[in-house]
Formats: C-alpha cells, structure tokens, sequence
C-alpha cells in the first residue's frame, strides 16, 4: 500500500433518549464491517449524538467499509458522514 490513511467519521443523533441505543448499534455495527479498520473510535456527546471514526489504510478516493443509516425511528436526521486524508501526526508542544 501506498502508506496513506483515511479516516472516515460518522455521525447521528438520537431520537431523544435513545443515544445510549444508538450507541449500542454503532459499536455493533462498527464490529461488523467488511474488514478490520487500523483504528477505531466511538464517541458521544449530548443531545444523544454518537460519532464513530474509523482508520483506514488507502487512498482518499478508495472504495472503504461504512457504517449504514440506523432505522429512522432511532435518529432524528440522516446521518452525517465524513472522509479525510490523513497529512500525518502533528507532535504536542508539551
């Protein structure tokens, strides 16, 4: 491979008071994909929002597994999704 990552994040929001679900079917769904990601992360934050980012190693326009869109009756909106390049680790000043 050519050494370069993608990260490809996704995110939904909860009908209210279901994110602790919603989290629930991203981590499962996350586990399920076509291969194995180098890295992947769940998040949540309020307003039952859930954010999943996965790493990948590839080319930005590559075809790469994605998380599908939960049932309608479990978010509020379609979900959101994002790609980006990795540009390589940027060291703390610390």
């Amino acid at each position: 491979m050519s050494g370069t990552s993608v990260a490809l994040m996704w995110e939904a929001r909860a009908v209210a008071g279901r994110g602790a679900e919603l989290l629930e079917w991203a981590r499962a769904r996350s586990a399920e994909l076509a291969r194995e990601p180098l890295r992947r992360e769940l998040l949540r934050a309020p307003q039952d929002r859930v954010l999943v980012i996965t790493w990948w190693e590839g080319e930005y326009g590559d075809e790469l597994p994605e998380l599908p869109e939960p049932d309608a009756g479990l978010i509020t909106r379609p979900v959101h999704r994002w790609r980006f390049e990795s540009l390589g680790a940027v060291e703390s000043r610390g």
